[in-house]
């Protein structure tokens, strides 16, 4: 730690060039940091029942070998982040089964990228937040704006079923495609959740459904199966 004075007079320097000038460097304490992870995960949209989710407490033995694959993918996403952020397939999906860990994993990847890279996410759990959008038309540009240029965005249950169709209305699909096709001009990442399949995304809109796909296309999977296997409320995970 240095005096701010000396800093802003030039007398230290940083880490990088200490030891070519045999001097002392500046350093950012760690309280610094930890209000940084709070500002950032405040505005997430992250509860701090989810904050808790993360790769350590997902469990993935005696699991079906698609749960396995689920964990692997998510944690090979967070792993190559930096590399294929910038890519045209920066994103993830992970596809079917409800009750599989879908939320779990990719709220994973999210805190992860805020505590260990600063990187700023927003959850957006598309049935409680289309009903948010709705009911406020004079904050629906801000908020879907938000949506649309923050670091990373987390779609949670895209087009959840109810009673067996796809919540889907013609205003809806055209809120996600604003948002979608914004993010994929400008090589922005998604995570994304859903019941449904690929094919079932197509099929309700396929120029967004093939976005998605593009998008994801590298670390996508689809968790279909024997649900009393594969949901862990049905079974004795």
């Amino acid at each position: 730690m240095v005096r701010e004075e000396d800093y802003l007079a030039g007398k230290v320097c940083t880490p990088e060039t200490a030891r070519e000038w045999k001097t002392a460097y500046s350093k950012q304490c760690d309280c610094v940091r930890r209000k940084k992870i709070a500002r950032i995960m405040a505005a997430s949209g992250i509860t701090e029942e989810f904050e808790n989710l993360v790769f350590g407490n997902f469990k993935t033995e005696g699991k079906p070998e698609l749960i396995k694959e689920a964990y692997d993918c998510a944690v090979e996403y967070f792993k190559d982040f930096e590399k294929i952020r910038g890519n045209r397939s920066n994103s993830i999906a992970l596809l079917g089964q409800p009750g599989s860990g879908k939320t779990h994993l990719l709220t994973a990847i999210m805190n992860n990228l805020i505590k260990k890279k600063f990187v700023h996410c927003l959850y957006f759990p598309y049935v409680e937040g289309m009903g948010d959008l709705k009911k406020d038309f004079d904050q629906l540009e801000t908020k879907l704006d938000a949506m649309r240029k923050v670091e990373v965005l987390f779609i949670d249950d895209l087009f959840k079923p109810a009673r067996g169709e796809p919540r889907a209305t013609e205003w809806q699909v055209e809120q996600i495609q604003s948002v979608v096709n914004y993010r994929y001009l400008n090589h922005l990442p998604l995570l994304v959740s859903s019941e449904l399949t690929t094919d079932e995304l197509l099929d309700i809109d396929e120029a967004l459904g093939s976005r998605i796909h593009q998008m994801c296309r590298e670390y996508t999977v689809i968790i279909k199966g024997d649900r009393m296997k594969l949901n862990h409320r049905l079974g004795d995970w």
